[in-house]
This record gives structure tokens, sequence and C-alpha cells, in this order.
């Protein structure tokens, strides 16, 4: 790999869990001095300078990063990528890991990616997309019932609803298209038939030209045990999936991964940072429920603890195109992620609350805290991601309940039952 200058001051844009994670992370390089995120949070406070600025803000961003002499930026949430905040970035002389807003494009708009699907034979759900409420609903009173029913653009993780019947899916469209719940990005839909099987999260690395798959997660996204209640941003999350074995792992890299990085190469969008795959282990084989153009949410609260190289390096690989220069390891470990929220998540909830630690908090990822007079407080629906490593799924999810039972702040919530179901389908 080509020698580049150090990279001592380091900007990361973003203020969650997630963020978090890539800081710490980033932290263990030698060559990185300052570290700076925006807006970052309380918790972040620890390990990063926070800086009052929304990741939206491109203007700002930019401005704080080229008077400040940032040596590389981490671009994390869909927002600041899908608005071109890599783009401004990059043409001011900063360095970024993360796709441009060409190639954001594929988290940005459903109906661009699933077109690109069919366009490049990428296993996918059938679907229909609908710019015009009646026609939507006309299509609703006689497809297959259960239905997804996904609003185009960004919707903060909450845009896909699935309907068990036609009533059910006749109001989702009406939410969408008329009532605009999720504003503009609902002014289009895409309609897609539903599919069945385990689902399974890969985080992968590419420059355009290189694709690494990270290890797989599974992903717990409903608010109460037993995979019931509403939809969240993620309750918590285990790596490695059971379910992904090394054959099913050869066949996505044939006939999704690969193929999707020469998509978007085709398409003059060639995609570099952390490229996404929701995937669907059906009987039919795997297929693409959704991509995502970075570093998923709880996610990589799971994945980063397990990588052994080191991170800064393989995010400069995929902005320089070096990625083939690199060996990337990750242990030979399991790792569990219990999300705590604040009670009420994902509606209604209280904040304020201080959070205290009784064995410190070098394992856990801070997601929705403010600091108060020197006191870490919540300020958010998922305050807080407690998470461990050991060499057995079962001991990961010990340990990382042990931790939950040390983190304390009132109104406090979490599943019980993070990572069973992977238990019960490695036996």
């Amino acid at each position: 790999m080509r020698k580049l200058r150090p990279f001592k001051k380091v900007l990361v844009i973003g203020g969650g869990g997630r963020e978090h994670a890539i800081i710490k992370k980033l932290k263990e390089n030698p060559e990185v001095e300052e570290i700076f995120a925006i807006p970052g949070n309380g918790g972040i406070a620890a390990d990063a300078t926070c800086l009052d600025i929304a990741a939206t803000d491109i203007d700002k961003i930019v401005e704080f990063a080229y008077f400040n002499v940032i040596n590389f930026a981490v671009v994390a949430p869909d927002d600041p990528l899908v608005l071109g905040c890599v783009d401004a970035l990059e043409n001011h002389g900063i360095p970024c890991f993360g796709p441009n807003a060409d190639a954001a494009i594929i988290e940005g708009s459903k109906i661009f990616s699933k077109d690109l699907m069919k366009k490049y034979g990428v296993p996918t759900a059938e679907y229909a997309t609908f710019t015009n409420i009646d026609d939507a609903i006309v299509y609703v009173e006689t497809c297959k019932i259960p239905i997804v029913i996904k609003a185009d653009g960004l919707a903060l993780g909450k845009g896909v609803i699935i309907a068990e019947t036609r009533d059910e899916a006749r109001a989702a469209v009406i939410s969408m298209m008329q009532d605009m719940k999720f504003g503009k990005s609902g002014a289009q839909i895409v309609i897609e038939e539903f599919l069945e099987g385990p689902e399974v999260t890969v985080l992968s690395f590419t420059d355009g030209k290189t694709l690494v798959p990270m290890i797989s997660s599974m992903d717990h996204k409903r608010a109460l045990d037993g995979d019931k209640g509403l939809n969240t941003g993620g309750m918590g999350v285990i790596a490695p999936n059971p379910y992904y074995t090394k054959e099913i792992a050869d066949e996505c890299m044939e006939k999704i991964f690969l193929p999707t990085m020469a998509a978007m190469n085709a398409e003059g969008r060639t995609f570099k940072g952390c490229l996404y795959f929701g995937l669907m282990l059906t009987a039919d084989g795997p297929k693409v429920i959704e991509y995502n153009c970075r570093f998923g949410d709880p996610e990589t609260q799971v994945v980063l603890p397990l990588l052994e190289t080191d991170l800064l390096t393989i995010m400069k690989a995929c902005r320089f195109e070096t990625l083939d220069e690199l060996e990337i390891k990750f242990k030979d470990e399991c790792c569990c992620c219990v999300v705590m929220a604040s009670k009420g998540y994902p509606e209604k909830y209280d904040k304020g609350f201080e959070i205290t630690f009784d064995d410190g908090r070098d394992n856990v990822f801070i997601a929705g805290a403010k600091l108060e007079d020197g006191k870490l407080l919540t300020n958010g629906g998922r305050v807080l991601c407690a998470t461990r490593t050991a060499p057995t799924l079962e001991e990961a999810i010990d340990k990382a309940y042990e931790a939950v039972k040390t983190i304390h702040f009132e109104n406090a919530y979490y599943r019980t039952d993070i990572g069973q179901r992977a238990l019960k389908a490695g036996k």
C-alpha cells in the first residue's frame, strides 16, 4: 500500500451509538491525535471533541473541516451522505470514507435500488412502484397478502410497513402518499412481495474495485421480547449470524455482493465506503431486502469490536482504492449488544435521567445522552448499547446482560431475549 501522510486529525459525522463505536475503533490507531465529532453526544464527548453542528449542515461541516485542517473525515449517517457531504468535503481537499451522493442514492431511493437489482439480475423481492395514490390502492386490492409497503426516500428507518391485511395495506398507502407521514420520502412508494426466512445483515468494505464482507449479524428490530411490538431502530444484535453459513456467504458474494458493486460501476456511480446488505435467506436462496449506504446501527456495535485490522487503515484503503492490498481479519469470537432504551420508545418517552455505571463504560457505546453539569443524562429513545465479546455466543450474551445490570437510569427498558433465536438456530 502506498505511504500516505499521517492522518492526525479525524472528523466523524454523526451522533449515535454507531459513531461512538467507530470513534473508539479509530482511537486505536497510534497516528490519530485528535478526533472531532459532529454533533457527537454526551457519551462520545469522553472520546472525541463534540461540536454543536447538525450532521446535515453541510456548509458548516465543510467550514469547520477546512479551517481546522482535518486530515480525514468519516461520514456515517444516511442523511448527510445522500445530501452530498462527502462531495462537499472532497471538493475542499478533505479525503473521506463514505460514498458520494451519486452512489448514496442506493439507499436514498428504494425505487432506484429495486430498479438497479432488476436491471442487473440481483435477486430481490418482486415489486411495483407508484407515484399515483389511486394506482397504488387499486394494486393492493388484488396483490398477494401480506405485502410490504416502502417509502421511496429516507425515513429514519421507519418507512417500511408490513401489511397483514388489505385494510392495513390501504391505510399504509394513504398514510405515506396522502397524509405524507414521511414527508416527501413517501411521495413515491414501492410495494413488494413479502419474503420469508431468516434475516441477515452483512456490512462490507469496498473501494469500487474490491469488496470485503465483514462478519454477519442478526438484528432485533421489534421493541418487545419474542419479536413483538413496534419496529424500532434496533433493540440489540449479535454476531456472527448462525444462519449465514460459508456456502450461503459464497453464494451471496457471487450473486449479490460483487454484482451490486459492478452494477454501480456500470451506472457511473462507483461506491466507496461501507455498503450494507440486508438479506433474507428464502427457500429460493438469499435475496436482498434493502441496501444501506453506510454502517448499520446497531450492527456496527458488534462488528467493529470483532475487527482485528486497523479501521483507519481500511477506511483509507477504501478511499484511495487500495483495498486489494489489505488482509482484513476478524476475531474468531462472538459479540452481543443489548440496547438500553427509554421506556416508551419508539413512541413517547421522558428524557433527562442521570446514567450511572458500576464498572465504567469501556465496552458501552452511548447513543442518546447529553452532558449537563458533569453528569451524563438520557437524551434519546435508544440510550446506550452494552456490548461484550466472548469465545461463544452464549458467553457473549451472558456477559452483555451482566453488563446491563451494572448500568442504571430511571425508566430504563431493554429486551431480555437478545440472541436467543440465534442460540436455537445453532443447536
